[in-house]
């Protein structure tokens, strides 16, 4: 019933997340990184609950297990999205914003590997050669030389590790909805994305209070673009997270390096940044290795 679910739960993830990282970058002038990082999970908390509840009030007879494995699972699903979070950001400010978010679809890769070694997630021939296709399609498409920030080389190198954290928090988060509720995958989903995000946003409230107060106070100030972002982000969040619950991490990812051409037509809309004709070319073999991954 629910096969290909998983296909427009990830396009609607994606267009979301791009609105959100849009929304998060503007916040940082006055939060700095990791108090943009907060307002993702702070103000799209109060979403992700509604949802849940919604989802709860709508199906009957469902049987959450909040077992250790689920706890773990979550838990490093969650610090490694927040790391990923940070990092995405330096790197958008870094390397400008379309640069910054299509190097973080090194998670491609990255999360077909950790899902294979860590989780046993089986993927065909095909697929992986998808895979390859798309990553080498992304390593042109986000060289440092085509970046419009002031510090394309380093910004790249976090855009590279905010990859790497995308990579684990997705196969985590798979995990982790397959054992709250296999059965209900878009219940568990939706819990687990307001799981997630309450502990997210309660560490970050313990490490800002401790760090840096006045950036909890600049994303209070700016409370508008603050809630808009979370809205955003609470609804990217819903998606990935059923999306990842009916697939493997790999082929969903995969899918959502759509949002690199929507965060380039967003970058030069809102930040003026303009690419290059083998940026766009290199786009097109990443669509070709998405096509790949996702038929397979």
């Amino acid at each position: 019933m629910f096969a290909l679910l998983w296909i427009p739960a990830t396009v609607f993830a994606s267009a979301f997340q791009v609105a959100r990282n849009a929304l998060q970058r503007s916040v940082m002038t006055s939060a700095g990184p990791w108090g943009a990082t907060l307002v993702r999970f702070l103000f799209g908390l109060p979403f992700s609950i509604a949802f849940t509840v919604v989802a709860l009030a709508v199906t009957h007879g469902v049987s959450l297990h909040f077992t250790a494995t689920y706890w773990a699972a979550a838990a490093t699903g969650a610090l490694s999205q927040v790391l990923a979070t940070a990092a995405l950001l330096v790197a958008m400010r870094r390397a400008g914003f379309a640069v910054g978010t299509a190097m973080q679809q090194s998670s491609l890769p990255l999360a077909a590997v950790i899902g294979l070694i860590i989780y046993h997630d089986q993927l065909s021939a095909l697929a992986w050669l998808g895979v390859a296709i798309a990553t080498a399609g992304l390593l042109v498409l986000t060289w440092p030389r085509h970046a419009s920030g002031p510090q394309p080389v380093s910004g790249g190198l976090f855009g590279l590790l905010s990859g790497l954290c995308f990579g684990f928090s997705l196969n985590a988060f798979r995990h982790a909805c397959l054992a709250l509720e296999p059965h209900h995958p878009i219940v568990s989903a939706l819990t687990s994305v307001a799981v997630a995000q309450a502990m997210q946003a309660a560490g970050l409230l313990v490490f800002l209070g401790l760090r840096d107060r006045n950036a909890i106070r600049a994303v209070i100030a700016g409370w508008k673009d603050s809630l808009a972002a979370g809205l955003c982000g609470a609804i990217a969040s819903a998606g990935w997270f059923v999306a990842l619950s009916l697939s493997p991490a790999a082929p969903v990812r995969a899918l959502g390096v759509i949002e690199a051409p929507i965060a380039a037509v967003a970058g030069r809309k809102l930040f003026a940044e303009r690419l290059h004709l083998v940026q766009i070319l290199a786009g097109g073999a990443v669509l070709v290795g998405v096509l790949l991954t996702t038929l397979a």
